[in-house]
């Protein structure tokens, strides 16, 4: 970037600095919104793509991406970098937006396209509304792309994962998720079974590995966004944008199930936006990194946990409420302070706006504790407002950039 551009944005930014000179904490949002219109104005051809977002450069900047689909899958990064999802594997177009039998299922359907046992990566012909019957329970080595449409399952059950591994859930809105169950529900070609009532989460992760969720919408769940208990691991969730809900994550079954001890978890470049209550994420026992998120909206915490999880937080933008008492990020639940203030929770790089603090305990932020609850390098906390600028689904269109 040239220094003519640097002085242009500078010259630009004067005024705000010395207006607003009294109020630090609007200077820093004044900047960031700057920038962020002058870039856009400017329209320059290589921030097009070239965002510093590591997994959005990675494919965006391909005008073939739908010939290229399964590029997307040598994209991830964190501790869900191994999900391959339906990589190599044939092209599974869903025609058909109904789901009328569980056990059944439609050839076209999204539910007939998940339960095969080859790897499948699945789009989709047109845009969707998807009203589940029952919760989709999703076999292993799966893509759901849904780049190019408007794809929404909504007003029914939801998306499950269970003991499956290797799965990419990419560009698709996820919202007002039911709760079902006490029915047979078909998981693979040779087997169905039946399935107590669940809990009403947009995604539920139970006993997976090698999970990808990037650039998906999530609101208005009966339960949880996303969450992922029973042993679960090797997990990304990047680049969603989440909104309009109570308990936003759970990361880690119980307090006593003490097999989610080595649950590794990334959290990055997603944007916890409007109407959030809690838990982005609430972690139980494991590794957690939560890293170059944008939070611009809580009402009781950010960022919580029990039994003793590790959570390492690098270069996030956190914009507290403003009533006085809602300013802590953090939440250490379930404890005692004599307990809860040996466990590992770091603040590193984090831009603290409109009063927000978090609350550090446990080895200090340079132990090597936090070696098993680091997945990426951390971009600066300045780049957050345009890292995260797309997340949700992208807009694509054949034969142009997304």
């Amino acid at each position: 970037m040239s220094s003519l551009f640097f002085t242009f944005i500078l010259l630009l930014l004067t005024p705000l600095l010395v207006s607003s000179i009294q109020d630090p904490e609007l200077v820093v949002q004044d900047v960031h919104r700057s920038i962020n219109a002058s870039l856009t104005r400017r329209n320059l051809g290589y921030l097009s793509c070239g965002t510093g977002n590591p997994i959005d450069d990675c494919w965006r900047c391909d005008s073939n991406w739908e010939n290229n689909r399964q590029r997307l899958a040598d994209c991830a990064i964190g501790f869900g970098k191994n999900a391959i999802g339906g990589k190599n594997g044939r092209i599974y177009v869903v025609t058909d937006s109904g789901d009328d039998d569980p056990v059944n299922p439609k050839p076209g359907t999204l539910r007939h396209a998940v339960i095969q046992d080859e790897p499948l990566w699945i789009i989709f012909k047109r845009d969707m509304v998807i009203q589940l019957k029952q919760e989709l329970v999703m076999n292993s080595y799966k893509t759901i792309d849904g780049r190019g449409t408007s794809v929404h399952i909504s007003g029914g059950p939801c998306i499950t994962i269970h003991q499956a591994n290797n799965i990419i859930i990419h560009g698709i809105n996820i919202h007002d998720c039911k709760q079902s169950g006490n029915g047979n529900i078909r998981d693979s070609p040779h087997h169905s079974g039946w399935w107590d009532v669940s809990d009403g989460d947009g995604i539920s992760i139970f006993g997976g590995k090698n999970i990808w969720v990037d650039h998906c919408s999530l609101s208005n769940c009966h339960d949880g966004l996303i969450d992922a208990i029973h042993g679960s691991t090797a997990i990304t969730i990047s680049n969603n944008y989440f909104t309009h809900h109570d308990k936003v994550m759970l990361l880690g079954h119980s307090d006593s199930y003490t097999q989610d001890q080595g649950m590794q978890v990334t959290v990055a470049f997603n944007h916890f936006g409007e109407g959030l209550v809690q838990r982005m994420p609430r972690c139980r026992h494991g590794y957690f990194h939560v890293v170059n998120n944008d939070y611009t909206h809580w009402e009781m915490y950010a960022i919580g946990g029990s039994a003793a999880p590790t959570i390492n937080s690098q270069g996030n933008r956190f914009l507290a409420p403003n009533e006085k008492y809602r300013k802590e990020v953090t939440k250490h639940e379930d404890a005692p302070e004599s307990q809860w203030k040996s466990w590992n929770w770091r603040s590193e790089g984090d831009l603290m706006l409109n009063g927000a603090y978090f609350r550090q305990t446990g080895a200090g932020a340079s132990s090597s504790t936090y070696a098993r609850a680091s997945s990426l390098s951390a971009r600066p906390s300045s780049l957050v407002g345009t890292m995260t600028t797309n997340a949700g689904p992208i807009s694509c269109k054949k034969g142009s950039r997304c």
